[in-house]
Formats: structure tokens, sequence, C-alpha cells
């Protein structure tokens, strides 16, 4: 691991001639802004879930709400119920305060009795699957039944622009079929399969599981689908991904790669900055929550769970099995090149870096000369292999001292780049180039990706970029949206700072040449 300097902010000793105090300025200015930056994130993130938790209706209806309330009980008239009136005595002696008081606590209650039935009826009208079947194309119409449940849903789902996590807790719960239902379509989907003697026994075994052991096991499936809102997922995770003791390399992790036709610049510096930009951007797009979550046809939302875990997660091995680790925050990127990791802070005073500032970092590394420091190279080699082997070297060899420091900055980090000193290409005449470039992404030389991360941003030597994501912390599309944002802003916004800053950079070297 790249080595890093450590200062002393404050330090205090006793000499003969009396106390001695120093401390920094600029490092506990720093401490300061790392604070400040800290609770600004938690304040956002308890107004945005605040949001979100009251959604379709808006904070400001509550004010509209109680406003309302307090003007119709001091015009006299006793709605609803004379609520008002009957607990102004419980919060105040004074009379003023107390009406005010209970028309606050009556509105609120209104308020949030509204709120809470719109949800409801949104998520009774979201588990109507019918119109999934219905006829789609030019000359065809929709039923009656399934206009009406769209402008139903329409007017339920709000009027105003949602958040990340505003349907999050109108979605229905995951529906639990009965055993004969399951028994039937798993027979339907064996039949090919499988020859009339071999069927016919797959008959009678499943007809001993539906009156046997498959009854008791849909009782307890039942009582979980009553406690959690998805009685599959957790499971899922854990059995189909996070038991598995083989590499993620080849079996798991999968890649995405550029678009192939066109890049913006050949500059691998240049690309990596302006990749690594956009995705710090879509980082602070999911805090804030100013991501529209995903809509089929436009009205019906989809779960935005998995968004969380996109940035700052890693997957932590087991000797049985392993864990998936979310941190609330990462303040840096790790970035890998020809076997040693660089750690590259991504704020300065409380922003996100520009590419450009980014770039100069970038470009840093990737004129750094230094060796790789013993062990260093090959590190990320133990995540590509067995999970209990890397499970029992992580216990060993990454209990404590340097080298548990040195790991915790690559799990902590936001996400880990690869400058790779290889060019990924594509040829239309060549097909066998582009074989060639996803498997640079699905694997490279085994130890340059950190198969445990996330996702892994990778990046050509000659500008082109892709990655390597792990996949028990969410389906594809989640990473493939971030991908489709990293690639749609380097052509859609045309003050992509990458591409010019890389032009500067051409200029910047062409005149220390001449100078020199």
């Amino acid at each position: 691991m790249a080595e890093a300097h450590s200062a002393v902010a404050f330090s205090f000793s006793i000499t003969h001639e009396g106390w001695d105090v120093n401390f920094d300025r600029e490092v506990l200015h720093l401490v300061w802004q790392s604070g400040v930056r800290s609770w600004k994130k938690r304040f956002f993130r308890f107004q945005n879930n605040l949001k979100s938790g009251v959604y379709p209706a808006s904070l400001e209806s509550l004010w509209i709400t109680v406003i309302t309330v307090t003007a119709i009980h001091f015009a006299g008239f006793k709605v609803p119920y004379d609520l008002v009136g009957k607990i102004s005595p419980y919060l105040s002696d004074s009379s003023v305060p107390a009406h005010l008081a209970g028309s606050f606590v009556v509105g609120l209650f209104l308020w949030l009795a509204v709120i809470y039935a719109i949800r409801y009826i949104l998520k009774v009208l979201l588990m109507y699957k019918g119109w999934m079947y219905e006829a789609r194309g030019k000359g065809r119409k929709i039923s009656n039944f399934t206009r009406v449940w769209l402008l139903l849903v329409k007017i339920f789902s709000g009027w105003h622009k949602p958040m990340l996590y505003s349907f999050q807790g109108s979605l229905p719960r995951l529906p639990l079929p009965s055993v004969v239902d399951t028994m039937t379509r798993y027979l339907r989907s064996v039949r090919p399969l499988l020859d009339d003697e071999n069927y016919t026994r797959m008959e009678r075994l499943a007809k001993e599981f539906q009156s046997g052991i498959g009854n008791k096991l849909q009782r307890y499936l039942i009582l979980k689908s009553w406690w959690s809102t998805n009685y599959v997922s957790d499971w899922w995770e854990e059995y189909v991904y996070l038991r598995g003791r083989s590499p993620l390399m080849v079996n798991s992790n999968f890649y995405g790669i550029d678009a192939i036709l066109t890049y913006p610049t050949t500059l691998q510096a240049a690309r990596a900055a302006s990749a690594i930009c956009s995705c710090l951007q879509y980082r602070r797009l999911i805090e804030r929550q100013e991501l529209e979550p995903i809509l089929v046809q436009g009205l019906v939302p989809l779960c935005s769970w998995q968004y969380e875990r996109l940035f700052n997660t890693t997957r932590i091995p087991g000797i049985e099995v392993d864990k998936i680790v979310h941190y609330q925050d990462a303040k840096h990127i790790v970035v890998y090149h020809k076997g040693r990791y660089f750690k590259v802070l991504i704020y300065y005073r409380n922003r996100i870096l520009q590419a450009c500032e980014i770039e100069v970092q970038i470009q840093q590394i990737l004129d750094d000369q230094s060796a790789p420091s013993v062990g260093e190279e090959k590190l990320a080699a133990l995540t590509a292999g067995d999970r209990a082997a890397w499970a029992q070297a992580r216990q060993e060899f990454f209990g404590k001292g340097v080298n548990r420091v040195a790991l915790d900055l690559i799990e902590k980090a936001a996400f880990v780049v690869t400058l790779d000193d290889v060019s990924y290409e594509y040829d239309p005449e060549h097909p066998e180039k582009l074989d060639n470039y996803g498997r640079i992404l699905l694997h490279g030389k085994g130890y340059d990706r950190w198969f445990d991360k996330s996702f892994t941003l990778c990046v050509g030597n000659n500008g082109r970029i892709g990655f390597n994501a792990e996949h028990s912390w969410a389906d594809a599309a989640v990473m493939s949206h971030l991908w489709e944002y990293v690639i749609s802003t380097e052509f859609v916004n045309e003050e992509a700072d990458a591409p010019v800053m890389g032009t500067l950079w051409e200029y910047i070297m062409a005149t220390d040449n001449e100078i020199g």
C-alpha cells in the first residue's frame, strides 16, 4: 500500500518550564470541516427520509392542514367531533395556547391519517397485475377496468416529483403462491427436460412433497410473509450468493463495457477522471434521493432499496458464509496501477472534486514509477480465489496492524478504480477483439480487480472504460442504471470536464517540455 503521511493536530506535554501545548490550525480546520460535512449529511438524510415517508403528501401540506383546523376551530365550528376542544385542557392551563396546541395535534393526526390511508390504497392498487397481460400495440385497446385502475394509480401516486425511496412504503408485499400452484408450475417447467418415465417419477415425488413436508414449510413461509415485505430476498441473498464457496471471479461477478462505437478521449487519465466524477455525482444523487424511482410504463414503481448499496459496499469473506457490509459514507476511492494501491481523496472543503482535479491525481499515479510493496501487487488475487481460503487468510494476516489498516482503506472506499496497462479494443472486422475486451473486464490478470467490492471501474490505457461488479448486493439493473448515467453524461453534457482537461493537460505537458 502506498505510504500515507500522518499528522498530529494537537499535542500536550509537561516540561520543566511548565505546560507546552501545540496544535496545527490547518489539521484542526480539516477535522472541523469533516465533522460539519458529516452532520450536514445526517441532517439532509433525515430530511429526505421524512419527505419520502410522507409521500405522496408534502411537508407543506402539514402546515396547511394545521392552519385549516385552527381556523375552523376558532371560527366556532366543532369539527371534527370537537377533538380540539376535548384534548386542549390536557395540553395547557392557558386557554389560547391550549387551543393552538390542540389544533396542531388534531391537524397532525388528521394529516397522518390521510397520508397512511392514501399509501394503503396505493398499495392495494399496485397488487393488481392484470395490466401486464393486456394486449398492446396500434389498434388494440385495454380493458375499461385497467383504464380505471391506471387513473386511480395516477391519482394516488401524487402529482409532484417522487424521490428515490418515495414509493417504498406503498409497495405491496410479495405474494405467496400455494403449494399446489408451485408444484404445478414446477412440473410444467421440467416437462420438456424429462422423458415419460422420469416425468412420472417426478410427478410422484411432487405429490409426496405436496402432501408431506411441503405443507409444513408453507406455514413457515406464511408466517414470514406476514412479518416481512419480501419473504425471499434475504434467503435468496444468503443461499444463492453468500454461502457459495466457489470463486467470485467467473462464477458470480459480471462486467459491462464502454460505448464501443465511440468514446470522447484516448487519454487514460482524462477518461478515468470523467468516469470517476460521474460516479461520484451519481452517488450524490442517491444520497440526496434525487434519482427518480424506476417506473414500469411510467407509472408502476419498482423497489429502489438496492441503490443504497451501490457505493461504499464490500463483501466480507467468511469460513461458511460471507456477509455484505455497507458503510454510510466514504471520503476516498482506491486506485490500482501496476501493482500499487493509492488512496485518492474525493472531497475538498466539503465539495466533490471536479474532473480536472481528479485527473491531476490520476496522472500523478500514472507517472509514479515506485515499486510495489512486498505482497501488494497480487493482493487482490485473494478475492479471486476460494472464499473459505480467503476468509482464513483474512483472519490470519489482516486481523490487526498495518495490514488491517491497508485492508480497511480498500474495503471502506466508495469504489475501486483499476488503471490497466493494456488497451480495450473493438474492431468490427475482428470480433475476437471484443471477446478479449470482455475477458479483460471479467477477470483481468486475476489480481488487478478487487472482486469483493461492489464494483471496480476499469480504465484501459487507450481511454476505453468498463466495470467489474460483484453480484450479491443487487441485481444487474442497478449497476446498469449507473453505467448508463456514466456513459451518457460524457456525450450529453457539453461541459464534460475530462476531455477538456485532457487537452489542457497536453498543453501543460508540452509547455513543461519547452521550458525544460
